[in-house]
């Protein structure tokens, strides 16, 4: 089974291409989803959130978020901290998970910081979904609770397009002008032949 890394930054559509490959019948493991699960219910993990991040960074049984968010996107170490705790359970996490999908052509992971997160080379692909800083932009203020200062500093802590573009097999531009559905369907026809 071939796995497939997809990955982009903020507001880029990295989900909505993750939906069009979930339409065509391919697993899709949301690694996003995944680690704010494990970091409200893995004991492990708590215990070290607590340890970096305070014992006020749990509310009862809950995560605050918001208190996380403040304090890893504007400290690199914190987040490199933070981030060595929960990599690594989510990697684990998802190649358990892979052994119920033998029977698919491929899986799909999608992350917001694949190649940050050091597990890229975990993928035989990797596909880059991109767009124009202001159309990411653009795009991320129509979320809820959404700022400016806070996508930008989201985008900070995000690795370069460039450099993800040389760490990348192919990359699909969603700007919203150009189609990347046929891509999609191309890539989904080869790599499906593949088995």
């Amino acid at each position: 089974m071939i796995r497939v890394g997809i990955t982009g930054g903020i507001g880029s559509g990295k989900s909505l291409v993750c939906q069009v490959f979930s339409l065509l019948g391919i697993p899709v493991y949301k690694a996003d989803d995944i680690a704010r699960m494990l970091m409200e219910n893995d004991p492990d993990i708590r215990h070290d959130l607590i340890s970096i991040l305070g014992k006020d960074i749990y509310q009862g049984n809950s995560l605050d978020r918001v208190k996380m968010s403040s304090l890893i996107f504007n400290n690199p170490e914190i987040l490199k901290k933070v981030n060595r705790v929960v990599h690594p359970r989510v990697a684990g996490d998802f190649l358990n998970w892979c052994r119920f999908f033998t029977q698919y052509p491929y899986v799909i992971h999608e992350s917001a910081i694949l190649h940050e997160s050091d597990i890229y080379g975990m993928f035989d692909f990797i596909l880059l979904v991109i767009a124009p800083e202001e159309v990411r932009i653009r795009r991320v203020l129509s979320r809820k609770g959404m700022t400016l200062e806070k996508v930008r500093s989201i985008m900070k802590n995000q690795l370069q397009e460039k450099e993800k573009i040389v760490r990348s097999h192919l990359v699909l531009n969603n700007d919203g002008k150009l189609l990347i559905l046929p891509r999609i369907l191309e890539f989904h026809k080869g790599l499906a032949q593949v088995r």
